[in-house]
């Protein structure tokens, strides 16, 4: 059974709103599995902790006092998630220059390392794998541009 979501407006200090936040069952069980996985972002699990706790009564001070956040960080995320639910808590793509190796390349990259092994090798270098899939060891990012790569692979065997 799942309640009905309520958007309500509280009046606090200074004649600023609050919105409430009203969670469904459902809403409940997978922010507090989000909330307490090992494995989930750390931001994510921080949003719906705020979020959780929003739900609960809580203050915006209160709960960015027992987060260590501020007023303001709480504010922004409990006003994202009551307009637009899940989807609110999820990253904004960020400012800057967008990533100069296509998604089709970095695939390739993974495939490649995850399903062969280099000649005479126990597993993939940098500059091996840059010179086998025709790119430079330092192209798109700073020196160590594969960096996102290292982050992709599974650690090499220990014989």
């Amino acid at each position: 059974m799942t309640r009905s979501v309520v958007v309500r407006s509280h009046r606090v200090m200074a004649g600023k709103c609050r919105e409430a936040l009203v969670l469904t069952e459902d809403e409940r069980r997978t922010l507090e599995g989000r909330a307490s996985r090992r494995r989930t972002a750390q931001g994510f699990a921080k949003r719906a902790r705020i979020v959780l706790m929003c739900a609960d009564g809580m203050t915006n001070k209160a709960v960015a006092a027992e987060l260590r956040i501020t007023r303001e960080t709480v504010g922004r995320w409990r006003g994202r998630f009551v307009r637009e639910r899940f989807t609110g808590l999820s990253d904004e793509p960020r400012p800057g220059v967008p990533r100069s190796i296509p998604d089709a390349k970095v695939e390739e990259i993974v495939v490649r390392t995850l399903e062969e092994v280099p000649e005479g090798a126990t597993h993939w270098s940098k500059r091996e794998l840059a010179k086998t899939v025709g790119m430079s060891p330092t192209s798109g990012r700073s020196a160590s541009s594969l960096g996102w790569w290292r982050s992709s692979r599974s650690p090499p065997t220990r014989s």
